[in-house]
């Protein structure tokens, strides 16, 4: 399956790296074997879109969340991101309102966020792949550590990076960032139960962020979609 894989741009190194390592033959087994006897998001070929879609030299802004949307139609790739034309996700729907509260920015109609990818905005969950209808089905069986190792490799080899970590498992990648190279914010995850506790609304990470680009010299993120 991973054979898909042609040009990843700039993250081919690592990919490479870790496409070779024991763990990722553990979870390439266990994957092949999901996507055959299961329904699982997203499709096998959009599973590294985010790295496609935001080249290591662009990046700026990573956001992290915990694993894809489990319902038909909904995962693409992009951590929070739907294609256009699907009904936005309630965590989807959470951002954009928090989005709208801090940046007075109006709610999309559009839920595809490769318009933040294309920026600079790596869209990344700490578990890239799920089973249909089942939440987390696909978590400590590799995909933890490729994230460790990816976190751990931007925080080490690039300058600067904004780290939004929504969420218990995103806050765990704290561990492998230099927060003296760059700008960590953390909350809770925008989901409803999360959201409704009052652990997301009011994070203003959208301007923070933009407020530490510019003071960096570096042009903010057009966060309207």
């Amino acid at each position: 399956m991973f054979e898909l894989i042609k040009d990843c741009n700039d993250w081919n190194d690592f990919l490479l790296s870790e496409f070779k390592k024991t763990y990722f033959d553990s979870l390439k087994i266990f994957l092949n074997q999901e996507y055959k006897e299961h329904i699982c998001y997203p499709p096998i070929n959009q599973i590294f879109n985010s790295f496609y879609l935001c080249p290591l030299n662009n990046l700026k802004v990573i956001i992290l969340g915990q694993d894809p949307y489990h319902s038909k139609g909904q995962a693409n790739g992009l951590a929070f991101s739907v294609n256009n034309g699907v009904s936005h996700p309630p965590s989807l729907v959470n951002i954009f309102k928090e989005l709208k509260n801090d940046l007075s920015v109006p709610y999309p109609i559009k839920g595809d966020l490769s318009s933040w990818a294309s920026q600079g905005v790596f869209l990344l969950n700490s578990t890239l792949t799920v089973r249909e209808g089942c939440p987390r089905s696909h978590q400590d069986k590799g995909w933890e550590k490729f994230t460790d190792n990816l976190i751990k490799t931007i925080s080490e080899s690039s300058s600067n990076i904004v780290f939004m970590l929504w969420g218990n498992y995103a806050k765990k990648k704290n561990n492998f960032i230099n927060n003296k190279k760059h700008l960590v914010l953390e909350c809770g995850h925008p989901s409803p139960l999360s959201a409704n506790r009052g652990y997301w609304f009011g994070n203003r990470h959208f301007s923070k962020a933009n407020a530490y680009l510019k003071s960096i010299k570096k042009e903010p993120i057009n966060w309207k979609i």
